[in-house]
């Protein structure tokens, strides 16, 4: 087939999906396997919220035989792109690189990017996602008042009162999933020191929301990765990994902070650059396969932000890779572990974690169902398509306390947010915890908190 040829009214007629290399459709054989790990069709049954669905719906929408009317949008918009499918697939179909730059032309066309098929306000993408979300400063900056009014109860007031309901949808959503904030650090240093023997030189990626609302998880992890003899270097020039932004249709923003990133991290010789957030450390190590336009008229910055790529290495990984050194503190907790979609299926990483975390002594992990399924964050999912997001939070906090943990374990800052907004909905009063503050807590021989 030609699927060049395409009516002049036809959503192709705006270039929908045409630099996707057509076979990446065609690897699809429509066997199915992958729709049981789908976490959309397993909440709704519908063929279309499914990856199998899915990727007929954009290779219609391609071929010219389908519009891309509200009703698709729907669909496709519903979508995690948590890549469980491709875990699932025996085919090895690459749905992320099929979906991702589909929803990218999305964005492209006029009458669909204010069309109601798009859950998301305009303003808000605007001025929340792409204006406030990957600038850690500005984000550090509005959290503030949040700090003070959690300090003051006046959050739990402001609940009560219904104050909150005045709010537009969206900014409610978000202070629901505001969790109880640490007390402010002070920012990492650019360098800090191994302990003992020196055994690699790193780079730690800190980024955005994260370094606003989990900076204790990034002290964390640099000092376990002293404890195992890594000189950690933190380039104050990093910016966002523009996940938010590619995620959601926005390619140009995101190659500007992919050139910084590459500026930043190769300004010095490192190992590795480390990553201890799962969906920051799979859009950089998926850099490479976004700057394939890039190469075509900017091949230096191309072949920088390639280097980049390359010396990617989740925290986990890296550490498993070094060869650990055990932590001697005794911590004598239930651990239920969390695999983090963008870990787990993207990164096709998670014998690590729990490996590390067994180390701990003391430390028991308990058996969680259904792992491969996502908690509905994703991002900033979980903020766009709310009601799917809480179905999926849900399901997947019931596995989790399904045996009685003391702690909930993840490696991800926006599945942190998830499962502590829906304990919070559910009464639970019990710590989300990144395997990184466990092993610290044991490496200085202190008591979880």
């Amino acid at each position: 087939m030609n699927h060049s040829n395409t009516s002049t009214d036809s959503a192709t007629s705006h270039g929908l999906g045409q630099q996707i290399p057509y076979e990446r459709f065609l690897d699809c054989v429509h066997c199915g396997l992958c729709t049981a790990a789908c976490p959309t069709y397993a909440e709704t049954g519908n063929e279309n919220d499914g990856p199998r669905g899915r990727i007929y719906l954009m290779r219609a929408i391609v071929d010219g035989r389908l519009e891309l009317t509200d009703t698709a949008r729907k669909h496709l918009d519903l979508c995690l792109d948590c890549r469980s499918c491709e875990t699932a697939c025996p085919s090895g179909v690459q749905y992320g690189r099929i979906l991702e730059p589909f929803r990218v032309d999305m964005q492209q066309i006029p009458a669909f990017t204010t069309s109601e098929g798009d859950a998301t306000p305009a303003w808000f993408r605007k001025w929340i996602l792409y204006g406030l979300f990957p600038y850690r400063r500005r984000l550090e900056w509005a959290l503030t008042p949040a700090r003070w009014m959690q300090k003051f109860g006046l959050d739990r007031l402001a609940e009560k009162l219904g104050i909150t309901r005045f709010l537009p949808t969206h900014l409610q959503r978000m202070q629901q999933q505001l969790p109880r904030l640490k007390p402010h650090e002070k920012p990492l240093p650019e360098f800090l020191p191994a302990k003992g023997t020196r055994r690699a030189t790193v780079g730690l990626f800190i980024g955005c929301v994260a370094d606003a609302m989990f900076r204790h998880v990034h002290w964390a992890t640099a000092r376990v990765l002293q404890e195992n003899g890594c000189d950690v270097i933190i380039p104050g020039q990093q910016s966002c990994c523009g996940a938010i932004h590619y995620h959601s249709g926005a390619s140009e923003p995101m190659m500007q902070l992919m050139a910084m990133n590459a500026d930043a991290f190769l300004e010095k010789p490192l190992d590795a650059v480390v990553v201890n957030v799962a969906g920051c450390g799979s859009m950089l190590k998926d850099y490479s396969h976004v700057t394939e336009e890039l190469a075509t008229h900017d091949p230096d910055a191309a072949g920088r932000i390639n280097r980049l790529c390359s010396l990617v290495k989740d925290v986990h990984e890296f550490l498993a890779e070094l060869g650990p050194i055990s932590p001697s503190g005794k911590l004598p907790v239930k651990v239920a572990y969390q695999d983090a979609c963008h870990l787990q299926h993207a990164q096709r990483i998670q014998k690590q974690p729990r490996d590390l975390l067994q180390m701990v002594p003391g430390l028991s992990l308990t058996h969680v169902d259904e792992p491969e399924l996502c908690c509905g964050a994703a991002g900033t999912y979980n903020l766009t398509q709310p009601e799917m997001a809480n179905r999926l939070g849900q399901r997947k906090l019931n596995h989790l306390l399904n045996n009685a943990p003391d702690v909930i374990a993840s490696a991800n800052a926006g599945c942190s947010l998830q499962l502590q907004a829906q304990l919070k909905s559910a009464g639970h009063d019990l710590p989300v915890m990144h395997p990184m503050e466990i092993l610290d807590h044991s490496y200085r021989n202190q008591p979880l908190p």
